[in-house]
C-alpha cells in the first residue's frame, strides 16, 4: 500500500511539473512575442488554454535528472544538452504526426536542421539554473499540500482537463493534416473534428505553425 501511494505522489508530482512548466512556457513565448513584435499573442501548444508541452517535457526531464545538482556550471550544461534533444525532437515528432512545425532556426549560425541552435540550448541551459535554483523549491512548497482534499479535487479536474486536450489536439491536429493532403473526413470523428475545428480556427489558435511538405530531418 506504502509503495502504490508512492507511486501516485510521484505522478502527481510529474504531473503538475509538466503543467507548471507548460504554462511557464507559455508565458515565456507570449511575453517574447510582446518584446520582439510588439503584438500581443497567445504562445500556446495545446487548443484549450496556455500549455506549451515542450516546455513541460523539459521541466520533467530537468525533475528527474537535474533537481540535486549543486553546481551550476554542472546544470547549465546539463540543461543545454537536454534542451536542445527536446526542442530537437518535438520539433520532428510534430512534423511526422502534424506536417508542421512551430519553430525554424535554419536562418541562425550553428542550428541543427532548423530544429534547435546553439543560442536555444543556451537558453534552456538558463531555464535550466532557473528550475533548480528557484522554480523548484516553489513547485515543491505547493506539492506539499499532497494530502490536501482540496488539492487532491482539482488534481482530478486538472488530470481530467488536460488528458482530454491533449487528445484533442492532437486529434484536431492530424485531422488538419489530413484536410492539408485532401483527405476527406471518413468517419464521424472527422467530421466533427472538421465542423469545430477548421483550418480557420487551427491557424488562429497555432498562428506560428508552418505547414511543411517536405523536409530534412
Amino acid at each position: 500500500m506504502k509503495k502504490e501511494n508512492k507511486i501516485i505522489k510521484e505522478f502527481i508530482n510529474i504531473f503538475w511539473i509538466f503543467v507548471i512548466g507548460s504554462v511557464v512556457g507559455s508565458i515565456i513565448e507570449t511575453l517574447l512575442e510582446i518584446l520582439v513584435d510588439g503584438q500581443f499573442q497567445l504562445r500556446t501548444g495545446l487548443i484549450y488554454g496556455g500549455f506549451i508541452p515542450v516546455y513541460g517535457v523539459g521541466a520533467v526531464l530537468y525533475y528527474f535528472i537535474l533537481r540535486k545538482m549543486q553546481d551550476p556550471v554542472k546544470v547549465f550544461l546539463y540543461s543545454m544538452i537536454l534542451g536542445g534533444i527536446i526542442e530537437y525532437l518535438c520539433s520532428y515528432v510534430q512534423e511526422i504526426f502534424f506536417g508542421t512545425i512551430s519553430w525554424d532556426y535554419s536562418h541562425m549560425t550553428y542550428n541543427l536542421n532548423g530544429r534547435t541552435s546553439l543560442v536555444h540550448c543556451i537558453f534552456w541551459g538558463i531555464l535550466g539554473i532557473f528550475f533548480t535554483v528557484i522554480a523548484y523549491p516553489m513547485i515543491l512548497k505547493f506539492l506539499s499540500n499532497y494530502g490536501k482534499k482540496e488539492f487532491k479535487i482539482i488534481t482530478l479536474v486538472m488530470i481530467i482537463f488536460m488528458s482530454i486536450n491533449i487528445v484533442l489536439s492532437c486529434a484536431a491536429g492530424s485531422r488538419q493534416n489530413e484536410r492539408t493532403h485532401g483527405i476527406p473526413a471518413d468517419n464521424i470523428m472527422d467530421e466533427l473534428l472538421d465542423k469545430y475545428y477548421p483550418d480557420q480556427r487551427m491557424d488562429r489558435i497555432y498562428s506560428n505553425k508552418i505547414v511543411v511538405l517536405k523536409r530534412d530531418s
